[in-house]
């Protein structure tokens, strides 16, 4: 079955991942219903650990089970799972590299009604920080469940990014995921916009729409560790690049860009949310208008590259 939720694709493949590998474990902080992590619950409860509202309790205890040879995922809001637990992934599980794999849902602006305490507009640039730390962020419900089956067979922490909402399959189930591997969405010959979850479709759209200028769109779902060399390639001849993200221009994928590309003297323009937290919205594309998700803002990031 085919999902247009990341959350649905997430709960459903850690529900199979569970059939063929029974160290496979779940825990989950009083959020089961909103994460899919009740999914899992109902096919293994024995496996299925509902810690309460205890996201630093509930890391330590996925570390201890690491120890013991067991694979667990930790389901939280992006927020809390990345930002309440901060200390418990970097002291125990980065440090020790444990096997642990921990999934922020609801990332970004996508828990729309519950304002800025509940939206983790930082939460990439806090795990790409932390050192031994994959750091993985879905396109669409097709990409989720190819990753979170990738995140589930490499050994070491690994930290997945989850939408709330409903969003349009842009990848193809036949086509191949490798962790790591940045992918080509659409080619083009005069500027590059690399993009990353939600924004990847945005970033389609605009590049189908601009009429004065060849687009290319390439999709970082990994990313870190960013391939830094086939970032420079997918930029080789471009006139400029743009980086989308539905996060913070401050430390995620557009640092993260500008970062491999530090010697290639490329002009880049971030598609992101400025140095701000977020707010309540009737709804997430209202959001996404309001912090300059759009692919207005994608197009005008390019044309803006012509007044240079």
């Amino acid at each position: 079955m085919t999902y247009t939720n990341q959350r649905l694709a997430y709960g459903n493949t850690l529900v199979a991942l569970g059939k063929e590998n029974d160290r496979i474990v779940v825990l989950d902080a009083d959020l089961a219903a909103s994460t899919m992590g009740k999914l899992f619950e109902a096919a293994f409860p024995e496996r299925h650990f509902e810690m309460g509202i205890a996201e630093a309790n509930m890391t330590s205890t996925a570390a201890g089970l690491a120890q013991m040879g067991f694979i667990p995922f930790t389901n939280s809001f992006a927020v809390f799972a990345a930002g309440r637990s901060y200390d418990q992934i970097r002291q125990t599980i980065a440090i020790g590299c444990l096997n642990v794999k921990i999934c922020g849902s609801s990332a970004g602006l996508s828990d729309f009604g519950d304002g800025s305490t509940h939206q983790a507009v930082e939460d990439i640039a806090i795990m790409r920080a932390i050192p031994n730390m994959t750091v993985v962020c879905p396109a669409d419900a097709i990409e989720t469940e190819k990753i979170t089956r990738a995140i589930a067979s490499v050994q070491g922490p690994c930290y997945i990014r989850i939408c709330r909402n409903d969003m349009e399959n842009i990848t193809s189930e036949d086509d191949p995921f490798v962790l790591g591997k940045p992918s080509l969405l659409k080619d083009g010959s005069d500027y590059v916009i690399f993009a990353t979850g939600v924004m990847c479709s945005v970033a389609l759209k605009a590049a189908e729409s601009i009429k004065n200028h060849s687009v290319r769109v390439v999709n970082v779902s990994t990313i870190k560790p960013l391939d830094r060399a086939a970032v420079i390639e997918f930029a080789r001849d471009m006139k400029g690049v743009v980086c989308a993200e539905e996060h913070s221009i401050i430390g995620g994928l557009g640092s993260a860009i500008a970062e491999a590309l530090r010697r290639e003297c490329k002009p880049i323009e971030f598609v992101g949310i400025e140095d701000k937290f977020g707010c309540s919205g009737h709804n997430y594309p209202e959001l996404l208008a309001h912090y300059g998700l759009t692919e207005e803002h994608i197009i005008e990031a390019i044309e803006s590259f012509e007044r240079i």
